[in-house]
């Protein structure tokens, strides 16, 4: 979605930069959630958070509970990043208690993290969120239609009214998109004094119309013209009639501060929006341009181990290179 933006304040952004190049790293590393996937379930990992994030929201969806499940979702993601879908679940299925299972979590964020040399601002709110006991996901209730649609939904990439789409395979979906910029506005939200809780609810809510309207990106937009707008608003409230009025009600509020930078959550929001649309961009002009060589030497795809030099012999004969 796009919008016309008012101009932030002067003194928006304090303490510099709200995402400092130093942090970057982590950023990508939690945008990966959209191409991670496990046996456990369909989709990638982003999606099913996407789903359990709206499933949590809608067992309570008061203040201090949407706070507890932006906090969660973030601190879990953070592991997911350098873990992927070894969690508290899989960890209790190999035998390990509770304070191990915390020890390995602990580990897995604070590896990822380091990266950004505290470029994050405080996440002691978020790591601490790690010690709270695994969600009970069969007692949650059931997700909306729309929810479920997001996640069928592709985004559409970069498109534009008079040039050519530029297709990219695989396409990320709305479940992901709107859940990496969840997790990106819960760490940008304490910059701008909002809350993240606050934050990461208008990020997972922003693509609304999109359970009923496939995404054909900004060219789409400017194609549709003077009728953008309203079959935005008629689709936005046939997703909302799914919620609970109170949801839907908070939302009615809360969503339309994404098309301005003219308030905190809209900066926060913004921020997240945009830093998720680029670096997915980044990202796959990362994968076209991936080498060999990048897997051998930078990543060690043939481990340092005790058979290393066994298998470095088989590749060696067979006239593969590895150096």
């Amino acid at each position: 979605m796009t919008g016309t933006d008012t101009p932030a304040e002067p003194g928006a952004l304090v303490d510099g930069p709200v995402v400092p190049a130093s942090s970057l790293q982590v950023y990508r590393e939690v945008g990966d959630l959209k191409r991670l996937r496990d046996a456990r379930g369909p989709g990638s990992l982003a999606d099913r958070a996407f789903v359990r994030s709206w499933r949590a929201v809608l067992a309570d969806p008061s203040p201090g509970a949407v706070e507890r499940v932006a906090l969660r979702e973030s601190a879990h993601a953070l592991v997911a990043a350098r873990l992927a879908g070894v969690d508290a679940a899989v960890l209790e299925l190999a035998g390990l208690t509770r304070g191990e299972r915390l020890d390995v979590l602990q580990r897995a964020f604070d590896a990822v993290t380091s990266s950004a040399q505290g470029a994050l601002g405080g996440l002691g709110d978020v790591r601490a969120a790690l010690e709270a006991d695994p969600v009970d996901e069969d007692a949650l209730p059931a997700a909306p239609e729309f929810v479920h649609a997001l996640v069928r939904q592709p985004r559409a990439g970069a498109t534009h009214p008079v040039r050519p789409r530029v297709v990219v395979e695989p396409p990320e979906s709305h479940g992901d998109h709107c859940f990496v910029t969840a997790v990106y506005s819960a760490f940008v939200a304490p910059r701008f004094g909002v809350g993240r809780g606050e934050a990461f609810l208008v990020a997972l809510a922003h693509h609304l119309p999109n359970g009923d309207l496939p995404d054909a990106g900004f060219g789409g937009e400017v194609l549709l013209g003077e009728h953008y707008q309203r079959v935005l608003a008629a689709l936005e409230e046939r997703s909302m009639a799914q919620l609970p009025g109170a949801l839907a009600t908070r939302l009615r509020e809360l969503l339309p501060q994404r098309e301005t930078t003219g308030t905190p959550i809209g900066r926060v929001f913004n921020t997240a929006d945009v830093l998720d649309r680029v670096l997915q961009v980044h990202h796959h002009a990362r994968a076209a341009a991936f080498t060999a060589a990048q897997a051998l030497d930078d990543l060690d795809i043939v481990h340092p181990g005790p058979v290393q030099e066994f298998q470095l012999g088989v590749l060696a004969a067979a006239g593969i290179p590895v150096r």
